[in-house]
């Protein structure tokens, strides 16, 4: 079963990390990464731009509204996300504890992913 790792963090904090701090939380992740990479379970991994670099498309109108920025009014933002293969959510877990433990403060919400193949059987 793929899991999305979704990887949540207060923008203020992380942007106010030197360029130290950044390397070293990255190259604490980079090591979970390395190992989840080795077992075969690593899939797409992606950092996002900060929030002022988002744009919204709100689908409650027709046409729909395009504005600047993200929807949610949230304390912490979505930063990234991960995707790994992982037998169950126990291993998910896992996984996102390890990834917690290199990258401190925020949230990780884990997700079951479902394919979605337009002219195809989901899984």
């Amino acid at each position: 079963m793929l899991y999305a790792i979704l990887c949540y963090h207060a923008e203020e904090v992380v942007g106010s990390w030197s360029r130290e701090e950044d390397a070293a939380v990255m190259e604490k992740l980079a090591v979970v990464q390395e190992r989840l990479a080795r077992d075969g379970r690593l899939g797409p991994v992606a950092r996002l731009l900060p929030t002022t670099a988002a744009t919204t498309l709100r689908k409650d109108r027709e046409p729909g509204l395009v504005l600047d920025g993200p929807f949610a009014e949230t304390k912490e933002q979505l930063l990234g996300f991960y995707v790994v293969e992982c037998e169950d959510l126990e291993q998910a877990l896992d996984t996102a504890r390890d990834l917690g433990r290199a990258n401190p403060g925020g949230a990780y919400e884990i997700r079951p992913i479902a394919y979605f193949q337009p002219g195809g059987d989901t899984p």
